[in-house]
């Protein structure tokens, strides 16, 4: 009972200690990398702040993953969310209704899948995180820890690597380029985007103009 009481209080306690210790200090590794590691690719990051990291790339990221990430207060899209249970309900396969704040709480600390357990500790760390930082941290730590590319991860590896620059010299359509990867990061280049990537960082681009008036928490 000792035991088991313990390994209780590290599964309560334990992630909220991880979440407000990575609230502060950038995050040495994550399960995602460890994995791709395993499989053979490299691991190429280099963890720049916030401020060194174009604009127009958290802009497009929001605009191509989470239209509403400065207006969620949880974490969550409650309506996307409502529109996929009842997609689940009428038999139909959902679609999707992940945001970044999620996606944020998979890369950090969770392993890629869709099974039901990686599911709801999903759902279970995404209001601490919402909670327990702020929006910009989130951002942050997102544009450094996501997958741009076989052994490529952040921002600064992305752009350096695809594109031989900074992270903080991306233009607008360098960003959409990088934000159209996103989906299928192992399958798609940002350095040499098809016809189907192309017409995707198009569009993205065109979002980012129209949802501007809900990017007032990237900066």
């Amino acid at each position: 009972m000792r035991l088991l009481r313990l390994g209780l209080l590290v599964l309560l306690l334990g992630p909220p200690l991880l979440i407000l210790l990575f609230r502060f200090v950038p995050p040495p590794v994550t399960p995602l990398m460890l994995i791709r590691l395993a499989e053979g690719h490299g691991l190429e990051r280099q963890w720049v702040p916030y401020e060194a990291i174009a604009p127009a790339l958290a802009h497009a990221v929001i605009a191509a993953e989470d239209n509403l990430f400065c207006e969620q207060a949880l974490g969550f899209d409650i309506a996307a969310l409502r529109g996929q249970i009842e997609a689940w309900r009428e038999g139909e396969r959902p679609r999707g209704a992940s945001t970044i704040t999620m996606q944020t709480a998979k890369n950090l600390l969770l392993w890629p899948g869709r099974d039901p357990v990686r599911k709801l500790a999903e759902a279970w760390l995404t209001p601490q995180i919402a909670l327990l930082w702020p929006k910009r941290r989130v951002l942050e730590v997102y544009l450094n820890i996501v997958e741009f590319g076989p052994g490529i991860y952040g921002a600064e590896a992305a752009a350096r690597a695809f594109f031989g620059k900074p992270a903080a010299a991306l233009s607008a359509r360098e960003a959409a380029l990088l934000a159209s990867v996103l989906p299928r990061p192992l399958h798609w280049s940002a350095a040499a985007p098809g016809p189907q990537l192309r017409r995707r960082a198009a569009i993205i681009e065109r979002r980012v103009g129209q949802i501007r008036p809900l990017l007032g928490c990237a900066g």
